[in-house]
């Protein structure tokens, strides 16, 4: 088979390199937690919850991920891991127990089911590791990134694959995921989002594919024929050299995608391999869609796409493009019910809607984007600490230490201080400048601390959601919850502890952020 040839990056992938290379992590947005259900195929099959009923657990590190699948009760224990922060080869350990079998060095679901994995808060980027599904059924992948993992070079983790599935996987729904390189097989890379070995009724959708030779592929090999069905929808692929995906033997429903800049190939159904290609955005590419690099044929069935300027090569022995003008020459049956967006809006719905960290908005099959009912989760436990539920917002006695300390945080909305949290006014309050950020207390010196009260301002209780209370020193996570109130947890001495707000209902202030022994 003739491999792609060398990825053209663009300016910005420069950036991005630079980022991963020096461990800068972006800042993003906060997303919520959970979103409504899956779509597509992944809703067949007995459909796919992730850990719908189950608890809740934090983590921060690759070893906690695996903690928590680790310390449940039974490999199909439901659980939902909500990630935050930068997870790497070197925090990412193998961990033991009844409910997992772990490897280092990569985020592996292996033997297991029933699994949420979410971003939450300031998000969740997978550095140079990939995530692993084999023998897993009934997973959700969710408001992740996950960046320039490598099969040859250094580190290498997941075979080079972004996220992997293989040897008997079932029901699966990666959704608002991120999926980068930074070039092709020369530069050490292999696939964004391969499925292999018996992976069937699998959903990718409202992701981004970007910057990589090969975007991903349904079967390994032409003798590799047992899987899918595949449903790829809302997805933006661009700068890929080829397989968007590449379908060996599998059927695939392909809609409302939008491809920028396919610059060997697109879409590949190859050895019996079927593709339903309803309603797409084509721009800026080659050979969006046909048999390609061999002569054993695939089918497809097309609808109302649009190609703006897409070129074609000629038929030949191993090469068999869809255009200039693709007509079927199959049909395939689609099980489930489904909207299409109008082609034409496609760029504009995608862009708005695709990847980590947009708030897992959705189309609303109108060509407008718009906020999905969450489903519920339960209260998260922070691995290894432990959650905390605040109760009632009176003093919890003692000496407030916040007076006559010092205090800072992040960014504040106009007309508000850090410092009106601290002055025993409930008059005055702090505001993020958006819907999330952080307020902080510190002293000149160490202070034991081991429990706060957060006092909102009067017209805005319940207005805090989601938080984290951090040791302001180490950026340890001290415990975490929802709500204001008063919060205990560990006696801990520190100069500065901080109190981040990771969601809220409607816009958090503080009145005060007492603090006490």
């Amino acid at each position: 088979m003739r491999k792609p040839v060398a990825l053209r990056l663009s300016a910005a992938l420069g950036t991005l390199a630079l980022a991963a290379a020096t461990g800068v992590v972006l800042n993003m947005p906060t997303a919520s937690a959970a979103a409504a259900g899956a779509t597509g195929y992944a809703t067949q099959n007995g459909g796919t919850t992730g850990g719908a009923g189950g608890t809740t657990v934090r983590a921060t590190t690759g070893t906690q991920i695996h903690q928590a699948l680790c310390a449940r009760a039974a490999t199909s224990t439901p659980i939902t891991i909500q990630v935050e922060g930068t997870i790497t080869v070197g925090n990412t350990a193998k961990v033991s127990g009844t409910g997992c079998n772990t490897a280092a060095g990569v985020i592996e679901l292996k033997g297991i089911s029933n699994v949420t994995l979410v971003g939450v808060g300031a998000g969740a980027v997978f550095d140079q590791i990939g995530i692993h599904i084999r023998q897993s059924s009934n997973i959700i992948v969710q408001n992740v990134t996950v960046q320039n993992v490598k099969k040859s070079g250094s580190p290498t983790s997941n075979g080079g694959d972004a996220i992997g599935m293989e040897s008997d996987v079932h029901n699966v729904w990666v959704d608002h995921a991120t999926l980068v390189a930074s070039g092709g097989e020369s530069e050490g890379y292999d696939g964004l989002f391969d499925m292999k070995d018996s992976t069937k009724y699998v959903t990718l959708s409202y992701s981004i594919l970007r910057n990589s030779g090969r975007g991903g592929l349904v079967g390994s090999s032409d003798s590799d024929l047992a899987n899918g069905p595949v449903t790829f929808h809302h997805n933006r692929y661009e700068n890929i050299d080829s397989r968007t995906p590449l379908l060996r033997g599998a059927t695939a429903h392909i809609y409302n995608n939008y491809y920028v800049s396919l610059n060997e190939s697109g879409i590949n159904p190859r050895a019996g391999g079927k593709a339903k290609v309803d309603n797409n955005y084509f721009k800026n590419s080659k050979d969006v869609l046909g048999t390609f690099y061999t002569d054993l044929p695939g089918y497809w069935q097309v609808a109302g796409n649009i190609f703006d300027n897409v070129t074609w090569s000629q038929p030949g022995e191993e090469n068999n493009p869809a255009g200039p003008n693709p007509t079927s020459n199959t049909t395939v049956a689609v099980p489930y019910s489904y909207t299409l967006d109008a082609a034409s809006c496609v760029p504009s719905i995608v862009t708005a809607t695709a990847g980590a960290n947009t708030g897992l908005k959705v189309s609303d099959g109108n060509c407008a984007a718009t906020t999905p009912t969450a489903t519920p989760t339960s209260t998260p436990t922070s691995t290894p600490t432990t959650s905390a539920t605040p109760t009632a917002t009176s003093s919890p006695g003692g000496t407030n230490l916040s007076i006559g300390a010092d205090s800072d945080g992040s960014s504040k909305a106009s007309g508000t201080s850090y410092g009106n949290v601290r002055d025993g006014d409930t008059g005055t309050y702090w505001s993020p400048s958006g819907a999330t950020g952080s307020v902080s207390i510190k002293w000149g010196s160490a202070t034991s601390v081991s429990r706060i009260n957060i006092r909102e301002a009067s017209g805005a209780t319940g207005n805090i959601g989601s938080w984290r209370v951090l040791n302001g020193d180490t950026g340890a996570v001290l415990t975490s919850g929802s709500g204001a109130g008063v919060i205990s947890f560990a006696a801990t001495s520190l100069k500065k502890v901080t109190f981040e707000i990771t969601s809220s209902a409607a816009t958090p202030k503080v009145a005060e952020f007492e603090t006490y022994a």
